[in-house]
């Protein structure tokens, strides 16, 4: 009798941890079960993959889905649609909303608020703030929370932790990792002045320049070392700071965001005038060999979008009104796709930045490799195909994206989420069905706790 399964995907060059490989795949019950189906099996979903890269599914752990408090910009459904969209089988969504993920009680209401419209899977960070810090180490652990999220600079009302004092209390409330937007507040409101409205939009990066990273830096990984806990930095922008957390890789993990491996000042405020603002900003061409010299030699384990969407409307303010962030959920894969492309990385470094390097910074369960046991999640790529960014494929509502015009080689044409197909050639499929991510520290304390 012939053997069956939920899905097979068929005749795809895998990226395997070991290596790329062709392979006939197998799941059943959202997980996979076969690197080697059998050629007379049976499936409910077959997908033919050959002549397309079979990768791990992949994850963006940096999103801001505006749910609750601004849902004409994005939410969880229209976020998850545009992940899904751009080949991403989950995400990791900032707590900096309104009202913000602080506690229990807005946890519980975003982890309901999932249910039925998320497209694909979910990690929640939880936010700190100088109010909440005795509740961090349970609010960690809760169902579905990637990690505790710290705005050290570039916040405003509650999520900001600025002084040394509440940060050390951070880091001495709970043990896991902990993800910090690393820039020194101090510096940024002293520096403020020296700004005026309509100033060019490169004053951003003036503004926010290299010292005060690398001062929010050094500042949080002296903390990181005095009490033992171990730092995400988000977003790392400069040379400078990838060398100096290049020696520190026994308590420190690195992210760095796909514009910084893409764009360059003063080409990117030139032509996109505020839709080339965010924070940390865009930096110039030192930064950005900096950026992928570092990926080459292994000191980033993470990139993501840092998809933060803002109305059209309030980017076209005058500098500095118009609001920093940038989309990217929906467009990262295929720029990825495009560097691998050019000869920058490889599809395995890929799989690794976005898929098994999340898994391992994060403590993800199930994910971040094909290999048996894990969720069914892949990423089917045609790496030949051409296609044009535009701000018209964005589903997002603000409608945008800084990618528009960009013509990119690689392009992602099915996600499967735990052996459901959500995405094919560039259609949605079903109804969402997206769960929370599992953690193993939230699980590991659940069990001690039963």
């Amino acid at each position: 009798m012939a053997e069956h399964y939920d899905l097979i995907i068929r005749g795809g060059r895998a990226v395997l941890p070991w290596g790329e490989a062709e392979a006939d795949l197998g799941a059943r019950n959202g997980r996979i079960v076969s690197l080697s189906v059998p050629a007379g099996a049976t499936a409910e979903t077959v997908l033919d993959a050959r002549g397309l890269a079979v990768l791990p599914g992949l994850i963006d752990a940096h999103v801001h889905f505006r749910e609750p408090g601004n849902d004409s910009v994005e939410t969880i459904a229209t976020g998850t649609k545009a992940a899904a969209l751009g080949g991403l089988a989950a995400v990791f969504d900032m707590p900096n909303t309104s009202p913000p993920i602080v506690d229990s009680d807005t946890l519980a209401w975003k982890r309901r608020h999932i249910e039925g419209r998320a497209f694909v899977d979910i990690g929640l960070y939880v936010g700190a703030t100088k109010a909440n810090i005795e509740s961090l180490a349970l609010l960690e652990v809760e169902p579905g929370v990637c990690a505790i999220k710290v705005f050290a600079g570039s916040s405003t009302g509650d999520l900001l932790v600025e002084d040394d004092a509440s940060l050390e209390r951070v880091m001495r409330s709970g043990f896991r990792r902990v993800a910090y937007h690393s820039e020194d507040e101090y510096r940024l409101r002293e520096r403020a002045p020296l700004f005026k409205l309509g100033d060019p939009h490169l004053r951003h990066a003036e503004w926010r320049d290299v010292e005060t990273a690398f001062l929010g830096t050094r500042r949080l990984m002296a903390l990181a070392r005095r009490t033992g806990r171990r730092a995400h930095i988000l977003h790392v922008s400069t040379a400078e700071e990838l060398a100096y957390l290049r020696d520190l890789r026994d308590i420190a993990t690195v992210e760095v965001l796909v514009n910084h491996l893409t764009q360059v000042a003063p080409e990117v405020y030139e032509t996109l005038g505020g839709f080339g603002v965010m924070n940390p900003p865009i930096r110039d061409r030192r930064h950005y060999e900096a950026a992928w010299a570092a990926v080459a030699d292994g000191t980033v384990d993470v990139v993501a979008s840092d998809h933060a969407p803002h109305p059209k409307e309030a980017k076209l303010k005058l500098w500095p009104q118009c609001p920093a962030g940038l989309t990217g959920v929906q467009t990262i894969v295929p720029v990825m796709l495009d560097h691998v492309n050019a000869g920058r990385l490889t599809l395995p470094r890929l799989a690794d930045l976005m898929c098994a390097g999340p898994a391992r910074v994060y403590g993800v369960v199930g994910k971040g490799r094909i290999a048996a046991g894990y969720d069914a999640d892949f990423t089917l790529v045609d790496m030949k195909a051409e296609r044009t960014i535009t701000n018209d494929w964005i589903v997002s509502p603000c409608g945008w994206t800084p990618f528009d015009g960009v013509r990119v080689r690689g392009w992602p044409v099915a996600t499967v989420v735990r052996g459901k197909v959500v995405m094919r050639e560039g259609e949605l499929i079903g109804e969402p069905s997206g769960r929370l991510v599992r953690f193993g520290d939230t699980l590991r304390r659940a069990a001690e706790a039963a």
